[in-house]
């Protein structure tokens, strides 16, 4: 569902603060994967989300997503493809906006656009119900700005806005880190549950080793703009911490000392 083929990235080349951020890196999606990235900072793992979603073009290499090639493919088009939820709640909703008007805009996406938002009574039902599987009280605020929203609100619509349509390919870019931990826990069983209904092929970054192998059925670990661990079925379900930790060690010859990973 997903190829990225030998994809390589180098900011600021040829400079001082040249940076190999992504290193002939090739990684398979099949349809309906849920796949948990990881690594220390500097990893790579945004850069590979980024690359996919198309914020910069990649130096070689190629990506496919369900048999189309969307490698020169600027931002915009993939989006008929491509969900994606950012670390920052303020990001994938306009704060100045309705609820109602902000759902109906993703409700569009990779259409082309229109002047009208939604003012048809069976889109506002569509919405509420949907609001109410969220359990935030969410279904009677839809003429509410979405900027008095709670991050955890916030988020948790960004997430239903990303997979209004069902995408092709999930983003979750460390879409929890901002979050305390009750509603961070929250936004993450609200994750899993969309997942699973609609079969989303999706990639999560995430900087908790304990979520990385709670959720999905597959983990990579990125170090050095590479893969360095690739694990899934039942070799994923029997990892603990310390296991990876030592695999991570092993594979590329360091010893992991990024805080918010261990501590997660």
């Amino acid at each position: 569902m997903l190829l990225v083929e030998n994809i390589s990235k180098t900011f600021h080349p040829g400079t001082i603060n040249e940076k190999k951020a992504l290193q002939d890196l090739t990684l398979h999606l099949k349809s309906g994967d849920f796949v948990t990235v990881i690594g220390g900072n500097g990893a790579g793992k945004s850069t590979l989300m980024n690359s996919i979603a198309g914020v910069f073009s990649v130096d070689k290499g190629r990506i496919v997503i369900d048999g189309d090639d969307i490698t020169k493919q600027p931002e915009h088009k993939r989006a008929k493809y491509i969900g994606r939820v950012f670390q920052d709640p303020m990001m994938g909703t306009a704060a100045g906006m309705m609820i109602e008007e902000n759902l109906a805009i993703a409700s569009r996406r990779g259409r082309m656009p229109t002047f009208a938002w939604s003012s048809k009574e069976e889109d506002r039902e569509h919405f509420r119900l949907l609001l109410q599987e969220l359990d935030l009280g969410l279904e009677d605020r839809l003429s509410d700005k979405v900027g008095l929203l709670s991050g955890g609100q916030r988020q948790a619509l960004t997430l239903l806005m990303a997979t209004l349509n069902q995408p092709k390919l999930l983003l979750l870019d460390e879409h929890t880190a901002a979050l305390d931990p009750k509603t961070a826990e929250k936004v993450l069983g609200l994750t899993q549950n969309i997942i699973r209904r609609y079969h989303l092929t999706t990639l999560m970054i995430t900087h908790n080793m304990r979520d990385a192998l709670r959720f999905g059925n597959r983990l990579i670990m990125m170090h050095d703009g590479r893969i360095i661990i690739d694990l899934e079925g039942r070799e994923k379900e029997n990892l603990t911490i310390p296991d990876l930790l030592s695999m991570f060690e092993k594979a590329s010859g360091n010893v992991l000392d990024n805080d918010r990973m261990l501590l997660g």
